[in-house]
């Protein structure tokens, strides 16, 4: 930093002052490339900003005259306007960046607060901006940096207060004449979607529907204009124009296929199609499946429904639950659509119609189920405790990761062993199953509840069937070898972890809590309930949070790490 601010000194008075601007811009550009944002920030554009505005930047940015007024004297039309405006994105994208290095989880006020004040501002930009049709480019990377932002912030639960942000970034693209033509309608299509998506977060689904419907109206008008002349190749249109009408029948799907049966107030409810008996059956089997089908075309299109139909952003993996029961079709529905997706994951509807043998490809295309998209369902189904969907699905989704070499499937099949590992100590009492999970020549046994051919074994080792501490001494022992024994790249997800922690310390944490108040009769505290055990877990447990560095994730943890200390410091004077 002060090898720059030394060099801009020493060459301001030198150079013309539009070059020196330039190179100053041009500098931080680079900065910000190699994601060094706090120089690119404080010794770039705040240095070229400060020129044109004495006081502090944030306090212009809440009035539009002001605003313009302070950056653009001469005019928007001036010949310097451009790199203004860019600078002024450029300045919020590593203020932005800067916040997620330091909080990401915006667990500080201050961080949700600064990220909301550069969606401001770029929103402002974009204001002075949008009547110049020759700054078009300026309008649609704007749009990109507050759907980045708000897309973040969504993910934290804060979709109500980015709606306003998204809902400005479609306006935009929809006023900015240039930005209309069909090589703009993927992105156009994703900010709809967004918004959508922010709506149904909002618990507004049906104004995420009314979204969809227009954006679907807005698809349908430029192609019609399309259809007129067309510059493009024909395939390559119809392409575009089906992803992006995909989309928008997605959402409209997620809410229709409950409001559909809401509406049929005397439909005869059908019975429930058992996963193993659906080869027996004929696709489409239910009310859902025949949505499905009427709405999309292809495998891919309907696994996609299905997902953002369960998905929730109120849902968390732990603890498991039903749907609410607001309305007795509901959970009906729910099942339905989780019977639909573990009947296109198994591919006998394909092998129905079309013959074909393998529905996994890696890479998602209209007959095939992507490998992220079949996890994602693993993980739904574990979240809805619809347990025979999951060890049905699991068997699939299994086969398919061991098959594959990329570390991100191999994280993947982690990530979702050690979900049938917590299963019978979220629900216990249901099944009996086991795996291996083999590092190299290394092989670690898991066991989980579930009789199935394929993988049944019996357990026949120091912890007995029966004994409580079996299957929580299970789940920390195999968490804690993925992550002592597997590549970084490999280790299961940060989420996914703190799910595993939080899962050991509800079990474990009434018993630990009575050996930490034993004080100095600890050790016999100990010996007489035989409570060695909880304390290994206890130990455990603390080795994952640090080899995992999760620490920082969840107040919990430093709760447990006073636990552990207590417990030692009071076995050391016992």
């Amino acid at each position: 930093a002060n090898t720059l601010f030394n060099i801009w000194i020493k060459y301001k008075p030198r150079l013309p002052e539009w070059y020196y601007n330039e190179r100053l811009v041009k500098v931080g550009d680079t900065l910000a490339q190699i994601k060094e944002y706090k120089l690119a920030l404080h010794q770039c554009y705040e240095r070229y900003l400060q020129q044109f505005v004495s006081v502090n930047l944030d306090d212009v940015m809440d009035d539009v005259q002001r605003f313009k007024s302070a950056f653009f004297p001469n005019g928007v039309r001036d010949k310097n306007a451009a790199l203004m405006f860019h600078v002024l994105q450029a300045r919020n994208v590593c203020i932005y960046q800067m916040v997620c290095s330091r909080d990401r989880n915006l667990q500080n006020g201050e961080s949700l607060q600064t990220c909301l004040n550069a969606l401001t501002s770029l929103r402002l930009t974009m204001q002075v901006a949008l009547p110049q049709e020759d700054l078009c480019w300026l309008i649609y990377n704007g749009t990109i940096h507050i759907y980045t932002i708000c897309r973040h912030l969504m993910v934290m639960g804060h979709s109500p207060k980015v709606l306003e942000y998204l809902l400005w970034a479609s306006i935009c693209m929809e006023s900015s004449i240039p930005l209309l033509s069909v090589h703009y309608l993927t992105w156009r299509a994703t900010l709809y979607t967004a918004v959508s998506q922010c709506y149904f977060d909002c618990q507004a689904g049906i104004h995420g529907e009314i979204f969809a419907r227009r954006g679907l109206i807005k698809i349908d008008e430029l192609k019609q204009l399309e259809d007129i002349s067309s510059s493009l190749e024909h395939t390559e249109t119809e392409k575009i124009f089906r992803e992006a009408t995909l989309k928008m029948s997605v959402m409209i799907f997620k809410r229709a296929v409950y409001e559909s049966r809401k509406k049929s107030n005397g439909f005869r409810r059908e019975s429930r199609v058992n996963p193993r008996k659906a080869v027996n059956v004929s696709w489409p089997r239910t009310t859902t499946e025949r949505l499905l089908v009427a709405m999309f075309d292809g495998a891919a299109a309907q696994f996609l429904a299905i997902l953002e139909a369960l998905s929730d952003p109120n849902r968390n993996l732990l603890p498991p639950h039903p749907p609410v029961p607001d309305e007795v079709q509901i959970p009906e529905v729910t099942s339905e659509l989780f019977s639909a997706g573990l009947e296109i994951l198994s591919g006998n509807n394909l092998k129905k119609q079309k013959q074909l043998e393998n529905i996994f490809v890696i890479t998602a295309g209209e007959e095939g189920v992507s490998g992220d998209a079949a996890v994602k369902f693993v993980k739904l189904a574990f979240s809805y405790e619809e347990w025979n969907v999951f060890y049905s699905a699991f068997e699939f989704v299994d086969n398919f990761l061991q098959a594959q070499d990329d570390p991100k499937w191999k994280k993947a099949e982690l990530e979702l062993k050690l979900l049938t590992l917590m299963q019978p100590i979220v629900l216990p009492g249901r099944f009996e199953r086991s795996f291996s999970i083999t590092d190299g020549g290394k092989s670690k046994e898991g066991s989980t509840r579930r009789g199935s051919e394929k993988t049944q074994t019996i357990r026949k080792e120091s912890l007995k069937p029966g004994d409580p501490f079996r299957d929580l001494m299970i789940l920390a022992t195999t968490t804690f070898s993925c992550v002592s024994t597997f590549e970084q790249n490999v280790h299961p997800g940060k989420e996914i972890l703190v799910d595993v922690i939080m899962c050991l310390w509800q079990k474990c944490k009434t018993e630990l809590q009575q050996i930490q108040k034993s004080g100095s009769h600890c050790l016999e505290y100990i010996h007489k309930h035989q409570a060695h055990q909880w304390v290994r877990i206890l130990w455990i447990m603390n080795e994952i949070i640090e080899k995992s560095n999760i620490a920082d994730t969840n107040v919990m943890f430093a709760e447990i790490t006073l636990c552990l200390a207590a417990i030692l410091e009071n076995v050391a004077d016992s």
